[in-house]
């Protein structure tokens, strides 16, 4: 009997079973259930638990904070905008009493309507717009400089002097608006100071007169010009809008720069003390005069500074109030009338609570609007 040769490799690998033609996986390299960071699966849940549960507990230490917003402010500033499309005299609830729904009739009177009420807030305005044009350049050169003094390395009793600076800040404006009160009397300290070298001193409170009429009239025009006394703005001639300041809006300004020049300081000082000594030092070196550091190299590094001072100061000077209440009410002529003041007389004086509303969110857009066009104007650009 013959025997079967014995089959080759090559021919074993044909009788068997066809081979796939896809390449073998390869290994990852690490375990199943791994991710590709290397962290196990079930510790990137446990990490995400974690997270949620973080910020389950962040929600529950803020709910304190944010029920106080809502409470206290968001939700007066709804009943405000509400009472703004009334007329309500504030004797009974704005939603269940009696009051008269006008929808934007307190704004057309304010605006569009001739009336008292447009000429008392176009007047307002007026008096703000100067009292915004004085006392926001003003308060921020003279809190820079202070800023700058005081920041001084060889100036012996800095913590004295910035003491001093900021005093003003945080005493009450109402004793303050007292003291002013009494010394730009007319027969006060001011006036018998400036008698002491020849000088007539005003009568602060009780001459309406603006600056720019004053300095008319010492030019010899005490008439106005015809197209500005014919032609009106806002149930204003063209010829009170240019009255300037008066004479009692200047002490206003005089104090309210002198209160919070302080605190502006604060924010500059801040800003000076961030710039590093050694940008300084390095234009030292290069011979840079002081002149040359402080305009090519203090006030770039202070952009964001000023900026931050030029908006509150905006924002604040549209709201002044406590210091007009307290020393003039308005007077003389309502010249220092404010929108923040007559809103208040409106309201708590007339019983015209619609009325006040409708001033005060005319106020919160007038202050909007300008606030976005300062920043607008200040943006960095890019070089």
């Amino acid at each position: 009997m013959s025997q079967t040769p014995p089959l080759s490799s090559a021919a074993v690998g044909g009788a068997g079973p066809e081979r796939s033609s896809a390449p073998p996986r390869q290994s990852t390299g690490r375990p199943s259930g791994q991710s590709a960071s290397g962290r196990p699966a079930w510790r990137r849940s446990g990490r995400s638990a974690a997270r949620a549960g973080e910020n389950r507990v962040g929600w529950l230490f803020a709910a304190p904070a944010v029920a106080v917003m809502v409470i206290f402010i968001l939700v007066p500033v709804g009943m405000a905008l509400w009472v703004s499309f009334l007329e309500w005299n504030g004797q009974s609830s704005p939603f269940t009493g009696n009051y008269t729904f006008v929808g934007f009739d307190n704004y057309t009177r304010l605006l569009t309507t001739e009336g008292l009420l447009q000429r008392d807030f176009m007047t307002s305005v007026r008096n703000t717009m100067y009292y915004v044009l004085l006392w926001v350049p003003l308060v921020t050169v003279l809190s820079f400089g202070l800023a700058l003094v005081v920041n001084q390395r060889v100036l012996k009793g800095r913590s004295f002097f910035r003491t001093v600076f900021y005093f003003p800040s945080v005493t009450s404006s109402v004793a303050i608006s007292i003291t002013f009160l009494f010394l730009f009397q007319g027969s006060g300290v001011v006036n018998t100071i400036l008698g002491w070298f020849g000088v007539d001193g005003p009568q602060w409170f009780t001459d309406s007169r603006g600056l720019i009429h004053l300095l008319f009239s010492a030019l010899g025009m005490d008439s106005p010009p015809g197209f500005l006394k014919d032609n009106s703005l806002g149930g204003l001639s063209l010829w009170d809008w240019l009255s300037g300041p008066s004479v009692a809006m200047c002490t206003i300004i005089a104090l309210t720069v002198w209160t919070t020049s302080g605190m502006f300081m604060l924010f500059f000082l801040a800003g000076l003390q961030n710039i590093p000594v050694e940008i300084e030092e390095a234009a030292e070196v290069d011979g840079a005069t002081p002149w040359q550091r402080f305009r090519s190299v203090t006030l770039p590094l202070m952009r964001r500074s000023i900026t931050l001072v030029v908006t509150l100061a905006l924002i604040g000077s549209w709201q002044v109030f406590d210091q007009v209440y307290i020393m003039s009410q308005g007077s003389p002529a309502k010249t220092t009338l404010t929108p923040a003041y007559l809103s208040y007389t409106r309201s708590f004086g007339d019983g015209q609570f619609g009325v006040g509303a409708a001033v005060a969110f005319v106020l919160f857009a007038i202050i909007v609007v300008l606030t976005v066009i300062q920043r607008w104007f200040s943006r960095e650009r890019d070089a």
